[in-house]
């Protein structure tokens, strides 16, 4: 049994996902909110409602003995097609 990814890809084709891939991703979801409780409610948290047009989003990433690396973005109108549905994911 195969499951079937709906994204666009170079040629317009659909991807096919096997279910290992899946039980391994789910697996590797597992540990990642075991070890990192706090960021998966802080990710509900934000999540809980829908992001609105003009939200601002920012990340920082800071490696060992590197200075910090900030981005953010202004959530547009043509992204929240794309929230909506990481916010049914994270359910």
């Amino acid at each position: 049994m195969r499951f079937k990814i709906k994204r666009n890809t170079p040629r317009g084709k659909e991807e096919k996902m096997n279910p290992a891939s899946i039980i391994k991703l789910m697996s590797a979801k597992e540990q990642f909110n075991k070890n990192h409780p706090k960021f998966r409610a802080f990710i509900k948290s934000v999540f809980s409602r829908p992001v609105e047009e003009d939200t601002l989003i920012e990340i920082t990433v800071v490696r060992p003995g590197e200075n910090p690396v900030t981005a953010n973005l202004k959530v547009q109108k043509t992204d929240l097609e794309l929230l909506a549905e990481l916010r049914e994911l994270i359910g």
